[in-house]
């Protein structure tokens, strides 16, 4: 861990001050800010942090731009402006924007409402409709939304609208995909440099590419859809600086649980908040998403991870359009740096009803669970059950407590039955699950982890204790008002359902 002086208790900080806070967080790999792709084709919670307030100073001559970060170029370049700063109102030019069943019919409504019942949305090609969340139920208003998404998907010749028409078999509808977040990264949706904006708040999860990714309103989304552009505010930057080797009982949700421990649920509100250091650069980009699509939960504005090889090799089969990568000046003025160092990191969990109510997943072993659920944007991704899969392989033992399993997306669900879990002899994941006791993967969609309809699948229609790979864990969040989540990674989250109470995954993966 970082040293200071003194000493701390568990769930305690250390703080020193830091004058410069002028690091570069260009990858290695180039010594340039701005370059062109194309694709031809310890037992304490502990941390350093730094807080820094100072504003940049004016260039000495007209030629000259001021450092900017990550975000601030992005947007600067959306705004078609040479520069920007925070608190600076610009209009930004939208790259991708998004929408689902339960926000897309009130901002078509609105759309139809200011520009007309004729009107036509600004570029077909680049709107993306995605129907994810209440999908599959027999609620009559939820089955509407999706029939609203179609008929103006229709109507306005929308050229990614991933529909879905028959709900007894997911399988049958080759055009639906499941959870938008995940899908737009799927489908190639998401590329560095760019500003996408959907009506979800976890729309943050595409930072992960490096580009500016964020969550608006209905009102906001009928404005983009006729015009193409928005009114941002440019916001401060936070800058993230994690490293040390990341242990193997850990996850990319163990990271961003500590962030929000240390922060607050508003510890980072209408902030950039900017991910760098080693851990950073060694995780894959599943676990990226993980981490920017929980900035929502710290208040962030938007979540970024600097553009690297990483990000380019998944790229290469899943985009044709160009795109060009930004990147923090060395120069640039952050509000506040935090620096962690994550090999001594534990294992954490977020108790009810706050995802800032950070515990160790060892002090909460006598809490006794009557569920495990696996899924959503934040913990339903293909490394994520993965993960779970190899701890039941360790543990050789059969789950104790039912536990959900809903894959985000078709091409998630069909990894479960075709990728083989290293070290198991050539076992799918859907064999682990299975042999363990889990429940059989379900349709791919949000499912339970907004509560939803009655049918929903996995919905708590009971007050009952949960241990959930999910993202917010508010009285009422999966179902019951009365309900209790515990948001862990998937690790923590296999591991507990064997024991039928918290549990450290280090008791299996050790």
């Amino acid at each position: 861990m970082a040293s200071s002086l003194g000493s701390a208790h568990p769930g305690s900080s250390f703080f020193h001050n830091k004058k410069d806070l002028s690091l570069s967080v260009v990858p290695p790999t180039s010594q340039l800010s701005i370059y062109k792709c194309k694709k031809p084709f310890s037992k304490n919670i502990v941390m350093a942090t730094t807080t820094q307030q100072s504003e940049r100073k004016p260039a000495t001559t007209g030629s000259l731009k001021a450092p900017m970060t990550m975000t601030e170029k992005i947007l600067a370049k959306a705004s078609e402006k040479s520069g920007v700063k925070p608190g600076d109102n610009v209009w930004v030019n939208v790259d991708v924007f998004m929408t689902n069943d339960i926000s897309g019919p009130g901002s078509i409504g609105i759309f139809h409402r200011e520009f007309g019942k004729n009107a036509k949305v600004w570029d077909h090609e680049k709107v993306v409709v995605i129907p994810d969340h209440y999908i599959f139920t027999s609620d009559e208003r939820a089955n509407r939304n999706v029939d609203i998404l179609r008929e103006f998907s229709l109507e306005q010749n929308i050229k990614y609208f991933y529909d879905i028409k028959d709900l007894s078999n997911f399988k049958a509808n080759p055009d639906y995909k499941g959870v938008c977040h995940i899908a737009l990264a799927q489908e190639g949706h998401c590329r560095p440099g760019e500003v996408l904006l959907g009506t979800d708040s976890h729309t943050c999860t595409a930072g992960a590419f490096g580009q500016f990714a964020t969550g608006i309103g209905n009102t906001e989304a009928g404005f983009v859809l006729g015009t193409g552009a928005l009114l941002l505010k440019v916001p401060h930057t936070l800058r993230f600086v994690m490293d040390g080797e990341m242990p193997d009982y850990l996850l990319a949700k163990d990271l961003i649980l500590q962030i929000i421990g240390e922060i607050s649920v508003a510890g980072a509100t209408y902030k950039s908040m900017e991910f760098v250091g080693t851990t950073i650069e060694s995780l894959n980009m599943e676990e990226r998403m993980t981490l920017c699509n929980m900035v929502i939960e710290a208040g962030g504005k938007n979540g970024v991870v600097p553009a690297d090889s990483t990000t380019f090799k998944y790229l290469e089969d899943k985009t044709s359009v160009s795109y060009e990568p930004v990147y923090s000046d060395a120069q640039a003025s952050f509000l506040s740096e935090f620096r962690f160092d994550i090999s001594n990191l534990e294992p954490l969990v977020a108790k009810p009803h706050s995802p800032d109510n950070r515990s160790l997943a060892r002090e909460c072993k006598d809490i006794k669970i009557d569920r495990v659920y696996i899924g959503s944007c934040t913990g339903g991704k293909t490394q994520d059950f993965l993960a779970a899969a190899k701890l039941f392989l360790a543990s050789g033992k059969k789950v104790k407590v039912p536990t959900f399993l809903v894959p985000a997306t078709q091409k998630v669900w069909v990894d479960i039955y075709t990728l083989t879990v290293p070290g198991s002899g050539g076992k799918t994941c859907s064999q682990i699950f299975e042999e363990a006791g889990c429940d059989t993967p379900a349709s791919p969609s949000c499912a339970a982890c907004m509560g939803g309809p009655k049918d929903t699948y996995a919905r708590m229609n009971e007050a009952q204790v949960c241990v959930s790979t999910t993202n917010r864990n508010f009285p009422g969040r999966m179902g019951h008002k009365e309900g209790q989540i515990y948001l862990a990674s998937p690790y923590t989250a296999a591991a507990s359902a064997l024991t039928g109470y918290i549990t450290d995954p280090r008791q299996f993966l050790h």
